[in-house]
């Protein structure tokens, strides 16, 4: 018996027709990877890696991306379609990458990077017509969210604050003048209080202010300050 005439495990048929390296549905495979590759390059290298060079998950967004496909298209002869992409989402919902918390932004175009990539990779019984007006759908409207609509960005501080005097409401504006003094942030749109250690006279707070340059806060993008661990001596 030759790799050509392999036999099935339901009865004598064989798989003639059908050899381990036949080529023919090759082409569809690259061309559906390459309109996925190419979509998911236009989402995470030139919209989300251009505003928060985050190289970490541009890594992670590319290789999902691509083992995903790869995975759906292979398995997709297979009677688990609806249910196999299904699980996937559960999957990564359950996992969400529980040894470091990610922002929702971020989960967002791991949400986007998987759904494209089954898509491309399931959508056998559609026409290309559609495949790639749900590709140029996805990547207009993330453009239009992160280019036009969302052009204003506001980024998070988070500080401690020693000046408890200032923190009631009558003023307020007095504290915000003196926090764009000692941070040099011009525009502070609001200011959170939140604990006060009436002991230490100081107090955690958060100071959202526009980021023109919309760059991401790496070190306070969790919105929060580690507290003290001798709060109490």
């Amino acid at each position: 018996m030759n790799l050509t005439e392999t036999v099935l495990p339901d009865g004598g048929a064989t798989m003639e027709g059908y050899g381990m390296f036949g080529m023919t549905g090759l082409p569809e495979l690259m061309i559906r990877f390459g309109i996925n590759m190419a979509v998911i390059l236009i989402l995470v290298r030139w919209l989300y890696y251009s505003t928060t060079r985050r190289k970490d998950y541009l890594f992670t967004y590319l290789l999902i991306s691509s083992v995903v496909f790869l995975l759906c298209y292979m398995l997709e002869s297979v009677s688990l379609q609806i249910g196999f992409a299904l699980g996937l989402f559960a999957i990564f919902g359950i996992i969400r990458y529980r040894t470091n918390p990610m922002p929702i932004k971020e989960m967002t175009y791991l949400f986007l990077v998987i759904g494209i990539s089954v898509i491309n990779a399931l959508t056998t019984g559609t026409g290309w017509t559609e495949i790639v007006f749900a590709n140029v759908i996805i990547v207009l409207i993330t453009i239009g969210l992160e280019k036009i609509w969302l052009l204003r960005h506001i980024s998070t501080k988070s500080i401690v604050y020693e000046k408890v005097n200032l923190i009631v409401p009558e003023k307020y504006d007095e504290m915000v003048a003196d926090l764009k003094e000692r941070t040099g942030l011009k525009e502070i749109k609001k200011v959170e209080i939140g604990e006060i250690n009436f002991l230490k006279d100081t107090c955690r707070m958060i100071i959202y202010y526009e980021d023109k340059g919309r760059a991401v806060n790496l070190a306070d993008q969790y919105g929060y300050v580690k507290p003290d661990d001798n709060d109490d001596e």
